[in-house]
């Protein structure tokens, strides 16, 4: 039997992560190859089109992942823990990439090429607080918002803040009905 059909047996002919049936194909787990089953995948062409280009996932279509984070498959494993660890921010995410638990061979696989947090740029508070998408912030400074025609005042809390990922100094969030970037030197993050 060929690496393909054995995935197939495996998966029911669906794709092992969302449970389509249609344009299924083999994905091989980096950094494996695609000679031994277990070392890959059954995916749907919209579940490898996004695990192959992660930079704009459907956060809608990972809900999938609820199902298939608990196979006992380890390939499937690996690829259910990347994504979710691709979209932490969302807290749904979060809260099952905390709830899973892997083996650490298995573990160890899944973390092969993730970027290292000291990495990643780092959005901190006024205090320096690392800040992450979702917190709430209050500003410590009034700070006037240009082409808005508004002052933003001190002491306003800013809730479910987003990160401007190219900029570790500008955030965004919502102040008097308008989305508004904030620099993060003029907020402290909110209990």
């Amino acid at each position: 039997m060929t690496t393909e059909s054995d995935l197939r047996v495996r998966a029911e002919n669906k794709c092992e992560m969302c449970s389509a049936g249609d344009g299924l194909r083999v994905y091989a787990v980096p950094p494996r190859d695609d000679s031994e089953a277990d070392d890959c995948v059954l995916l749907c062409a919209i579940c490898c089109a996004q695990v192959e280009s992660p930079d704009n996932p459907d956060v809608h279509h990972w809900r999938c992942l609820n199902e298939s984070a608990w196979s006992k498959t380890p390939a499937v494993q690996v690829v259910a823990w990347r994504m979710l660890n691709l979209l932490r921010e969302h807290g749904w995410a979060q809260e099952l990439l905390n709830s899973l638990y892997l083996e650490d061979e298995t573990l160890a696989w899944a973390k092969i090429g993730e970027a290292n947090d000291e990495d990643q740029p780092r959005h901190i508070d006024a205090n320096g607080v690392t800040l992450a998408a979702g917190d709430a912030v209050t500003l410590i400074k009034d700070l006037n918002v240009k082409g808005a025609g508004f002052t933003a005042k001190r002491g306003t809390v800013v809730r479910s803040i987003l990160l401007v990922a190219d900029n570790p100094k500008h955030i965004e969030g919502r102040v008097n009905n308008q989305q508004i970037v904030i620099l993060t030197e003029f907020v402290k993050k909110s209990a």
